[in-house]
């Protein structure tokens, strides 16, 4: 399967059992790196926790500690990457379903409960979103990451 250049920053990720989720799921979709942003664990902080939902994807992908996000945005734009952010804004946010990814993107996870900082929406290229039409106004971050990552990879084919 051919498949972009995948970079994801889980900026804020309070939930150790999310993160341990997000590298099972970086592992799954083979993501060049994982940049864990702010007071995001990482696998050095709370090994034991992250490894029981992590399943050893902890080993197995490229990840590093960063204090803040706008380097990366910084850094990535320069090399080309697209800047995504997943987030639901009210005339701001595509529908997943047309966004039109590049052959290189960084795709940016906010907070559980407060989301993408407005700072930080602000520096990507696009913010897309998954629409929800049920009472509940967004799914669990990990959720949302492997249905964006892997509508991502459907137009790699």
């Amino acid at each position: 399967m051919k498949k972009p250049n995948l970079i994801i920053v889980a900026n804020r990720i309070r939930s150790l059992y999310n993160v341990g989720s997000i590298f099972r799921t970086c592992d799954a979709v083979g993501v060049e790196k994982l940049y864990l942003a702010g007071y995001t664990a990482s696998p050095k902080d709370k090994p034991i926790q992250l490894a029981k939902t992590a399943l050893g994807a902890e080993q197995t992908v490229p990840w590093e500690k960063i204090s803040t996000v706008a380097p990366i945005i910084k850094k990535h734009k320069k090399l080309g990457y697209q800047i995504i952010g997943l987030e639901e804004v009210k005339n701001k946010s595509i529908d997943y379903r047309k966004f039109q990814p590049s052959a290189k993107i960084v795709l940016i996870l906010g907070n559980e409960v407060k989301g993408i900082s407005p700072g930080i929406q602000n520096q990507c290229d696009q913010l897309v979103s998954l629409p929800m039409l049920g009472k509940k106004k967004s799914l669990n971050v990990t959720v949302a990451l492997g249905a964006i990552v892997y509508h991502i990879l459907s137009k790699f084919k």
